[in-house]
């Protein structure tokens, strides 16, 4: 049997009023400090404001930055959204269509800094202007393996459509392409799954990991 909440104003959906003396500073949200915070942060941003978690998310953003295509309204999208923020994604590039499914983001796209671009060709030119490579990730010939490849520190990784993947268009803009080994019947992994992989394989080459 499991024992009563010994903190029943804190859930696992957020924290109740804040007990106690208030705490100081700009960054706190007195609105939030009042009622509770409900929201999906991390316990060092409770009671934040959005701005100021977006302000101090963006002092600390990793190089690499994350580009979808979107000619389906693929609904993975807004996971990957969500993925790209856990990890810190310098910025995600939805690829076609402006208008893309944004439940599965868990209003993590609020703190997320997102950009549009209507045809790959402009996406290239971003990468071009911005000096990074395009990492294109597909199981399709030439794909090199992601567990012996070293993915660039400053990149743009592109993933595409649930089912059909990449558009020809996007590998032929690609300056590499990667693929997860997989080993057992299915072809493809869902195209939410295989992002965070490809993600938390960039930060496991190239991120500050916290001592243990």
């Amino acid at each position: 049997m499991l024992e009563d909440n010994p903190h029943p104003e804190a859930t696992t959906w957020g924290v109740g009023p804040w007990q106690g003396e208030r705490p100081t500073g700009d960054h706190y949200d007195q609105e939030l400090l009042d009622q509770g915070d409900s929201r999906n942060v991390v316990d060092k941003y409770r009671y934040w404001s959005m701005d100021a978690i977006i302000e101090d998310l963006n002092t600390k953003r990793h190089p690499f930055h994350v580009a979808i295509e979107n000619w389906q309204h693929d609904l993975n999208i807004g996971s990957i959204v969500r993925s790209a923020n856990a990890f810190l994604a310098d910025t995600v590039h939805i690829v076609g269509r402006k208008r893309w499914n944004r439940r599965g983001a868990m209003v993590t796209d609020r703190y997320q800094r997102v950009m549009h671009h209507p045809t790959i060709e402009d996406l290239v030119g971003y990468a071009t202007t911005h000096n990074l490579p395009i990492v294109a990730v597909d199981n399709v010939e030439g794909s090199k393996p992601i567990e012996t490849t070293t993915l660039p520190r400053d990149c743009i990784i592109l993933f595409g459509q649930e089912g059909p993947g990449l558009s020809p268009e996007a590998l032929h803009a690609a300056d590499m392409a990667v693929e997860i080994t997989q080993y057992g019947s299915t072809r493809s992994l869902n195209a939410s799954a295989a992002a965070a992989i490809i993600m938390h394989r960039w930060v496991m080459t190239h991120a500050d990991l916290p001592e243990s």
